[in-house]
């Protein structure tokens, strides 16, 4: 059996958990500097995964606390895609990837973190960014601090119309 290590999200596993939906609070609050919230449009928001996989690793959220995707209005559902081509156009801007993933986990046994509020995930992806450290040292580098990947993807966000 082949294992995939992820020592960097054991913060998050093995941390406290607030009470309530994480994302519903981060909705409600002004506070999108510390929260990384790159951009709010009228039915959901753009901000960074606190645990990233890569930097860059965003999260697009529908304000509205739904756990089923298929339960999305139509509105809901064409937001979601409107930011995440947003969030793609910032990120190629910005940090140049030569790929992403796009997914979304639905339910906690599909690798849901946050399982009760529906959100898509954009992993920008460049050559050589799987090499041997994961392999070998279950260790994931990842080359740019939190801060400054919202620094520089919260210019590129605001550089666009609209």
């Amino acid at each position: 059996m082949k294992k995939l290590w992820a020592p960097w999200r054991a913060k998050y596993i093995l941390g406290p958990k607030e009470k309530g939906c994480l994302l519903c609070r981060v909705s409600r609050e002004d506070k999108d500097e510390d929260n990384y919230v790159l951009w709010r449009g009228e039915l959901g928001y753009v901000m960074l995964n606190l645990y990233p996989y890569n930097a860059g690793h965003l999260m697009i959220v529908p304000y509205r606390h739904e756990a089923c995707l298929e339960n999305l209005n139509n509105d809901e559902s064409l937001e979601l895609m409107q930011l995440a081509q947003k969030s793609i156009t910032a990120l190629k801007n910005s940090m140049q990837p030569q790929g992403f993933n796009l997914g979304i986990n639905l339910g906690s046994i599909a690798g849901a973190g946050i399982d009760g509020h529906v959100h898509l995930h954009i992993l920008p992806r460049w050559r050589g960014d799987t090499n041997y450290m994961p392999a070998l040292a279950s260790t994931k580098v990842i080359s740019q601090a939190l801060g400054e990947t919202y620094d520089t993807l919260k210019a590129a966000f605001k550089a666009q119309v609209g």
